[in-house]
């Protein structure tokens, strides 16, 4: 098979998929999460001066997804940067539980960290859905979430969020807002994207300097 007959079936294949993706735009319908349950109440805490802020909302936004979309997290390899990360560790962040409890938090170790999705093929993905640690409000920093055709992350690679406005995670300055974590968690709009490999960072929070992630659903079809 030679390289120009490799590039004409791949540029046909991404048209059939655009296509598919225009045609049954019509039918997609808001995505609908389970949460867990509020575990606080309030004000957050106050933000230092400068930080746009997503305001607090009562309800997660509305991101329109396809009928036959799924979550696809629990099927995929997951790895992280803290090779201290055990299988069984990560394993919790797939698991279904959501809920604001120590036993359902995975910790990373200090410093900018990530953990990676491997779906053994590309995926259409549609939306993220994320939930740190909700015990409290607070801001994690570096939220950054990415995907690419390659596991070291350097073929075509994308950005879907990055609220690192400083560029301290040396990725590239964002310019989506912090937020305040809750049991909405946050829920990022993919539109599509094609990629086997997704990545999400972060570089600890408000409250403390350790990587937590509680849940993460990837809503996406083959």
């Amino acid at each position: 098979m030679n390289r120009r007959f490799c590039l004409l079936l791949g540029a046909a294949f991404l048209l059939a998929a655009n296509l598919r993706a225009l045609g049954d735009e019509k039918d997609w319908a808001p995505l609908k999460l389970k949460l867990p349950a509020p575990v606080f109440a309030g004000t957050p805490k106050e933000v230092r001066q400068g930080v746009i802020m997503d305001p607090p909302s009562a309800t997660p936004p509305v991101i329109m997804v396809p009928p036959d979309a799924r979550n696809i997290a629990p099927k995929a390899r997951l790895t992280s940067s803290d090779k201290n990360a055990t299988t069984a560790m990560l394993a919790k962040i797939t698991d279904g539980d959501k809920e604001a409890e120590e036993d359902s938090v995975v910790f990373l170790r200090k410093g900018l960290q990530w953990i990676q999705f491997d779906f053994g093929r590309p995926e259409e993905i549609f939306a993220i859905a994320v939930w740190h640690a909700h015990d409290t409000a607070k801001i994690y920093r570096a939220v950054i979430v990415q995907v690419a055709d390659d596991k070291d992350f350097t073929e075509n690679v994308r950005t879907l969020f990055n609220n690192d406005a400083d560029n301290s995670s040396g990725l590239g300055a964002g310019t989506d807002r912090q937020y305040f974590e809750t049991f909405q968690g946050k829920t990022i709009a993919a539109k599509g994207a094609r990629a086997r490999y997704l990545r999400l960072y972060s570089h600890g929070s408000t409250d403390s300097a350790m990587n937590e992630y509680t849940e993460v659903e990837i809503y996406g079809r083959d």
